[in-house]
């Protein structure tokens, strides 16, 4: 199997397919059984509520980050002010207002690690995954994280949006992108104690907090820790994942 970038268009269609095919049997997000990413395990009760289901996920990998690393009072500050203020309004307003959103079934683990192309056939193929019903653009949300190569270029999700658009409100999809990282950083934290992923997950969680819910006791969103601005990986297994 070949383990180099999938080509852009065709990999991003089969993401969308599954997005588009996979439906939740009861139209709620969450699974009928218990997922992990990597070694840990996801909150994946049934919820009709996206806001609602995706903050547990989120309790759910910080108390396993803290498990591991240790309290760190700033990240939980903010993290508090991130589940009870920016969830409600960046995912309730998905379903609000006439808004609705399928949950649709996701990968769950969709880095680099877990993609490949048949060497004979060409087909795209996805493994190794960790799947729940979600919103489809959760997805995504690890597509932006430090330990991506390829899947980090924006040609990426502007290929998958052709296939599935954006949610309403679609000036939002950028914040909701950040949003959905913090899941992946502190999973990945979780399992890597003293990773640099638990400090991006905080510095978001600022960015978030200082756009959608202030705070004056939540720290400041610092450009120069975001890797997005600064183009900064992390190493996974031995090299650039």
């Amino acid at each position: 199997m070949d383990m180099s970038a999938p080509e852009p268009i065709q990999f991003t269609a089969r993401v969308a397919e599954l997005h588009h095919k996979g439906t939740s049997p009861n139209g709620m997000f969450g699974f009928p059984v218990t997922t992990c990413d990597g070694k840990l395990p996801h909150t994946v009760e049934w919820e009709s509520s996206w806001a609602v289901f995706f903050a547990k996920l989120i309790r759910g990998v910080l108390k396993l980050d803290i498990e591991t690393n240790g309290p760190w009072a700033e990240l939980e500050e903010a993290a508090e002010q991130t589940i009870t203020k920016v969830i409600p309004r960046l995912c309730g307003a998905l379903q609000t207002e006439g808004r609705q959103i399928k949950a649709s079934l996701i990968h769950g683990d969709l880095w680099e690690g877990n993609v490949g192309t048949h060497a004979d056939t060409g087909d795209i193929i996805l493994y190794d995954a960790g799947s729940y019903y979600a919103h489809n653009e959760m997805e995504l949300g690890q597509w932006r994280c430090e330990w991506g190569q390829y899947l980090r270029a924006k040609v990426y999700s502007k290929n998958y949006l052709r296939n599935f658009e954006a949610a309403e409100p679609v000036d939002e999809w950028e914040d909701r992108n950040r949003l959905y990282s913090l899941k992946y950083n502190l999973n990945y934290s979780g399992g890597h104690p003293g990773n640099v992923t638990r400090q991006t997950a905080y510095n978001d969680m600022c960015y978030l907090c200082e756009r959608y819910a202030p705070s004056d006791t939540v720290g400041r969103y610092d450009p120069q820790k975001d890797p997005n601005v600064t183009g900064s990986k992390i190493v996974v297994h031995g090299e650039y994942a």
